[in-house]
């Protein structure tokens, strides 16, 4: 069976990896094997966003948001001198500098709480999914319904206060001034994290290490090393920053465009997006990158012998899938992203959205983890760790 999906997998990488090539050149077929890396590392290391900032919530425990951190700092270290210098060595990068305003606040907020009620991020959705979860497949398909529901109501969200422009960290301080301040924060987080651990828990979690780097299980930072690769190699190919919902909105317009449902608004007016609506997916770099990690965790599932799909899902999975799914489809649009194109791609980018957008995607997160927990998703947790003092 795992040999099959493997070869299956196989299989479905060359031909993504020709048709990207067929449709925009070299470019697009380099994008579906980043793709397929950043599946193999997500699933390998069970990297997402999610279960990190849920466990922080529930459990004071920080080592995925620490592992976060790790990923931001690395990628920076690349991402900055190639904004500043990429074009000198044939590599023109661009960051994502955007405005941060009331309509991207709401657009985060709602992800938050969307990402705990569906069970895993937009990331988080694609490797679960290439894993083998059949209770994906729902979240992912009402994640696309909400993306393209939202730009049907892009003109009244972007009537809503924002700043005029977006901030950028390496601009206005200078790329290496700012990349050591960027470093700085990441470094103080994770501190924070491990402070708030060892008081509740007496001491930071001893994790996994890497077991085989084919089959798996990765570590945390061998994940967040591999994914930082994953995202400096997307800006050098692309030359933007790595991302995912955008091509989330192009797949459902266009299955609503295929049904007779036209979604008129400023959106899709007439520029390089009407012309994406017009062209091939596999004329889209961000579409080809999310099948590649489809692939890529369909294949580390094969090898790893855990790619065992359950078709039976109980009226609670559904209900939240649809619910979950929906919402993190509408907020990303709104947000400009989700956790890898908004905050990530903003992070790496020094761009205060991304900040902005941390702030409250991560509260739309505690009130999503409390409602996990009323409705019986998490197992109550057991009492607090008693914390006796030292023999003297």
């Amino acid at each position: 069976m795992n040999r099959r999906i493997l070869a299956l997998a196989a299989a479905a990488l060359l031909a993504l990896i020709w048709l990207g090539v067929a449709e925009r050149g070299w470019r697009f077929g380099v994008a579906a094997v980043i793709g397929a890396a950043a599946g193999l590392a997500l699933y390998h290391a069970s990297f997402g966003f999610t279960a990190a900032w849920r466990r922080m919530v529930r459990e004071r425990r920080g080592a995925g948001l620490r592992a976060q951190m790790l990923l931001i700092g690395l990628s920076c270290l690349f991402t900055f001198p190639l904004m500043q210098w990429g074009g000198l060595i044939g590599m023109p990068a661009t960051g994502n500098v955007l405005p941060i305003g009331l309509a991207s606040a709401v657009g985060a907020f709602v992800f938050g709480i969307g990402m705990q009620l569906g069970g895993g991020c937009a990331s988080g959705t694609l490797f679960v999914l290439g894993g083998g979860s059949t209770r994906m497949v729902l979240v992912l398909a009402f994640f696309v319904a909400g993306s393209a529901w939202a730009t049907a109501h892009w003109d009244f969200w972007t009537s809503l206060p924002k700043t005029t422009s977006g901030y950028s960290i390496p601009r206005s301080l200078g790329t290496l001034p700012g990349l050591a301040l960027m470093l700085v924060l990441m470094a103080a987080i994770a501190r924070a994290t491990a402070m708030i651990e060892r008081r509740h828990h007496g001491a930071v979690e001893v994790l996994r290490p890497t077991g085989s780097w084919l089959t798996g299980p990765w570590s945390l930072a061998a994940g967040a090393v591999a994914l930082a690769a994953v995202g400096v190699a997307t800006m050098a190919v692309t030359g933007r920053p790595w991302g995912i919902t955008a091509a989330f909105a192009l797949w459902g317009t266009k299955i609503a465009a295929a049904a007779g449902i036209v979604i008129d608004s400023s959106y899709w007016s007439p520029g390089w997006r009407q012309a994406q609506l017009r062209a091939s997916v596999f004329a889209d770099a961000t579409s080809v990158t999310n099948f590649g990690i489809v692939i890529g965790a369909m294949a580390a599932a094969a090898l790893a012998g855990r790619f065992r799909p359950v078709l039976n899902l109980t009226g609670r999975d559904i209900a939240t899938a649809v619910i979950g799914g929906l919402m993190m489809g509408y907020g990303a649009r709104l947000a400009y992203g989700c956790n890898i194109g908004a905050f990530l791609g903003g992070m790496v980018s020094g761009s205060l959205h991304g900040w902005w957008w941390l702030i409250w995607g991560f509260i739309g997160s505690v009130i999503g983890t409390n409602l996990r927990g009323r409705i019986g998703m998490d197992p109550p947790l057991g009492p607090p760790p008693v914390m006796r003092p030292a023999a003297v």
